[in-house]
């Protein structure tokens, strides 16, 4: 995590700050950030022409976290986040420090937001079960 914002009003969440890394060296030279504040995911990608784009927390339906061995070594991790979101369904966060902590972290909020949004998963994936074979009869 680089930092930490709003620190000021300590009741509000932090906003949390990433960014891709390379591996050569430990030296982060990239031009993708992530950002994750109390309802979102940002990524910020690019340099000449800058994308930005968002995945809403409530959407987060899995975060699972891989590490090689020589992320290992360098005290990193990828996150991957599955989601239902149409533009990043499947988000590698590559090269993490603190992998840990920062999964933690958006865990924690994605649960916050879903509370405050009164979200349930079972609203979001269905429940497998097929009302139309009953009312038929089959």
């Amino acid at each position: 995590m680089e930092g930490t914002e709003n620190q000021e009003n300590s009741a509000a969440i932090p906003i949390i700050k990433e960014r891709k890394r390379w591996l050569f060296f430990g030296l982060p030279f990239t031009f993708t950030k992530y950002k994750m504040d109390d309802k979102s995911l940002k990524l910020y990608k690019g340099f000449f022409t800058t994308t930005e784009d968002d995945i809403l927390l409530f959407r987060i339906m899995d975060v699972s976290v891989k590490r090689t061995l020589l992320q290992k070594m360098a005290g990193l991790g990828t996150m991957i986040v599955i989601s239902s979101d149409k533009t990043n369904p499947t988000l590698e966060i590559k090269n993490i420090k603190r992998i840990h902590a920062f999964k933690d972290a958006l865990d924690e909020r994605v649960e916050k937001e879903r509370m405050r949004m009164r979200f349930k998963t079972g609203e979001y994936m269905g429940s497998g079960i097929d009302l139309d074979d009953d009312m038929t009869g089959e």
